[in-house]
């Protein structure tokens, strides 16, 4: 497999796994504390500032690449398997029509 066809492969994953977060976020019994979880990564995703700023050399850049993957990982431990799987089924099936 070329290295195209693997970064084209890790896209779709990506932007399917961002739609079941997305469903995820809107399911009434997601609890409270994973959508805070979840909005803080995406929070921290998108604001204009980091908490330890990227021009100090190598920890600037690696805060993005840990802090994100921990609100995630915290998010879903919180987050019952029946929601994030039924989630995964929508997802799936809205791809399925397109």
């Amino acid at each position: 497999m070329s290295v195209i066809n693997k970064l084209k492969a890790l896209g779709r994953q990506l932007k399917r796994e961002l739609a079941v977060y997305r469903l995820v976020l809107k399911h009434p019994q997601t609890p409270w504390v994973a959508k805070l979880f979840l909005g803080l990564a995406v929070a921290y995703l998108l604001l204009p500032f980091d908490l330890i700023p990227d021009f100090i050399p190598v920890i600037g850049q690696l805060d993005d690449v840990v802090i994100i993957p921990v609100l995630l990982y915290l998010a879903l431990l919180f987050i019952p398997q029946s929601i994030i799987q039924s989630c995964r089924e929508q997802v799936e099936t809205q791809l399925d029509v397109k």
